[in-house]
């Protein structure tokens, strides 16, 4: 049984669009879109939240919550 790949949201706020591409896609798709609509501008990123929500957890992962963080 084949697994899908995950799809990654990318949100342009100029064009007011919203997307999901797979992941091996994403940065194609955003450089595709920045060129072809904004000139080559970085206007298309991947959405804001999710972005944020991958950076708290790559820095639990890394201890950068704990209290013991905070003293190095």
């Amino acid at each position: 049984m084949p697994t899908e790949e995950p799809r990654v949201p990318i949100v342009c706020t100029d064009c007011e669009t919203e997307t999901r591409v797979p992941l091996n896609d994403l940065e194609d798709a955003l450089s595709r879109h920045n060129e072809g609509k904004h000139d080559g501008e970085e206007v298309a990123e991947v959405d804001p939240g999710l972005k944020n929500q991958l950076a708290d957890l790559v820095a639990e992962d890394l201890g950068l919550f704990d209290e013991d963080a905070e003293e190095r």
